[in-house]
């Protein structure tokens, strides 16, 4: 069972670790990668990356990517050529780890050509790299709650392996228990890589979850209370019932926001 001080400590030591300024405006640069590569990497999203904010996907520096807690986060990206690029930019998912520290960013193809001015998409494909300016953003997944994917390494009943989809708000989940439905009896989840968690101590029958949710620097349980069916399979995607909203409330001193 998971002991309530030590979660309590878990929560405090993210908490006090939090980057609200995620929201600031930062100043960078950014380059692209073909849109085939974001279906593998640092995440574990695999090809379902592709199906997330329609291709407009990043790879993110490991200040953003955050050992896995930032995957799934979402940010707005403008290039600051005035003649080429939009004032509006594009908005993009991370969903891999950026190894280059030359850029902060490296996107999908299709979202570096997203930031260009009506017909000027080639010609900013062209640049290869660019100077952007960028800040977090809410995710929006209208009508979509917070799904939990059974990995194909799970082994019933010894093992489990789960994969978080469709994480909204400006959030990012700390932590995870897993119980059976109707049990107090809480086993703590540990982060594999990415949006993966893991247990090699798995409840019997229907499991319920509860989650450590931070925003900035506010945290809060939120518990899902009847996600995977006893008969749960590998491979199949389950709705948690729950939708995070949260966004991030400010906790470091003013910042520009750069006319967005």
């Amino acid at each position: 069972m998971a002991q309530p001080h030590f979660l309590c400590m878990l929560l405090f030591l993210v908490l006090s670790s939090a980057t609200a300024c995620d929201r600031c405006v930062h100043q960078s640069k950014a380059s692209y990668f073909s849109d085939a590569a974001a279906s593998s990497g640092a995440c574990g999203y695999g090809s379902l990356a592709l199906t997330i904010s329609g291709g407009h996907l990043a790879a993110g520096v490991s200040s953003l990517h955050k050992q896995g807690a930032g995957c799934g986060a979402c940010f707005q990206i403008r290039c600051k050529d005035s003649k080429l690029c939009s004032s509006e930019g594009t908005k993009v998912t991370l969903t891999d780890l950026n190894h280059n520290n030359q850029t902060d960013f490296v996107l999908t193809s299709r979202a570096f050509m997203a930031m260009a001015n009506k017909g000027k998409g080639q010609d900013v494909l062209k640049l290869g790299i660019v100077d952007v300016e960028y800040k977090r953003m809410p995710c929006e997944y209208k009508n979509q709650n917070l799904a939990i994917r059974v990995e194909e390494s799970s082994q019933k009943p010894y093992y489990l392996a789960i994969k978080l989809l469709y994480q909204g708000g400006e959030t990012e989940i700390v932590a995870i228990d897993v119980a059976q439905v109707g049990s107090s009896n809480w086993i703590f989840m540990t982060r594999n890589y990415g949006a993966v968690w893991d247990t090699s101590r798995v409840p019997n029958g229907a499991l319920q979850f509860r989650f450590v949710v931070t925003s900035g620097y506010d945290g809060k349980w939120v518990w899902a209370k009847n996600v995977l069916p006893a008969d749960w399979k590998i491979g199949v995607i389950y709705d948690s019932g729950v939708q995070i909203t949260d966004i991030a409330q400010e906790g470091c001193s003013p910042c520009d926001d750069g006319n967005w």
